[in-house]
C-alpha cells in the first residue's frame, strides 16, 4: 500500500480549500493501491486555513500564528495509519510544511524555496518510509 497526499487525489483539503488532481494518483486510490491522507486535517486544521510555512523549526502563518502542535499531532496520527496499513512508500505534495520532501518554502512567505522537509515527511523518513514527490 502506498500513502498519498490527499490533495493529490483530488480531495479539497489544501490550505486554500482546493485539491490538486493528479490523474495517476486518483487512479491508484480508486484501484485501492493507494490510501489518501491529509496530516494537516488530521491535526485539527480547518479547510480552508491560513497558509503556513516552516520558520526556525516552527510551523507558522505570515502573521506569526503558531500551528506547530497541530502539524505534529497530524503527522503522528498519519504515521499511525501508515503503520496499520503496512505502508513502505509515500507520494507527497512537494513544498508543503507537512508533506514537502527535499524542498519547502523558507518561512518568509515570499515564495523562496530551500532544502528541507515538512513535518510529516520528516517523520515518515525517520520511520523508514520512502518518499516520492510528483516532480
Amino acid at each position: 500500500m502506498v500513502l498519498v497526499s490527499a490533495c493529490l487525489a483530488g480531495c479539497k483539503c489544501r490550505y486554500d480549500g482546493n485539491g490538486k488532481q493528479i490523474e495517476e494518483i486518483m487512479r491508484m486510490v480508486i484501484e485501492t493501491k493507494a490510501f489518501p491522507i491529509c496530516p494537516e486535517v488530521l491535526g485539527g486544521m480547518p479547510i480552508p486555513r491560513e497558509s503556513c510555512e516552516i520558520n526556525q523549526g516552527r510551523v507558522v502563518t505570515a502573521d506569526g500564528n503558531d500551528y506547530t502542535s497541530q502539524f505534529v499531532l497530524g503527522a503522528q496520527k498519519a504515521l499511525e495509519i501508515a503503520k496499520i496499513l503496512g505502508v513502505n512508500k509515500a507520494i507527497l505534495q512537494q513544498r508543503s510544511p507537512s508533506c514537502g520532501c527535499g524542498k519547502i518554502y523558507d518561512g518568509s512567505f515570499t515564495g523562496k524555496i530551500i532544502e528541507g522537509n515538512g513535518v510529516f515527511a520528516e517523520l515518515l523518513l525517520n520511520n523508514g518510509i520512502t518518499i516520492e514527490t510528483i516532480e
